[in-house]
């Protein structure tokens, strides 16, 4: 099963490399799928990619079930 998780743009730096916050934990996503986003947006990263840009009341439904089921991510990051 693949799992694509919403993660915010805090910035968007050289070689479409951006730091993204998802749960609190920052990672550097690939933005080359989606050269639509900008810093603040809320995407969909999959495999260090982000893969689409959602709006807001999605993203945070989606983490909000993520919180609901800690078995699904690591407790200490929820």
């Amino acid at each position: 099963m693949c799992l694509a998780i919403p993660a915010r743009i805090a910035e968007i730096g050289e070689d479409n490399l951006a730091t993204v916050d998802i749960l609190g934990v920052t990672r550097k996503v690939s933005v080359d799928l989606t050269p639509q986003a900008a810093v603040g947006d809320y995407v969909l990263v999959h495999a260090g990619f982000a893969i689409e840009v959602v709006d807001e009341q999605f993203a945070q439904e989606t983490l909000d079930l993520i919180r609901d089921f800690p078995e699904l991510a690591d407790a200490e990051a929820v």
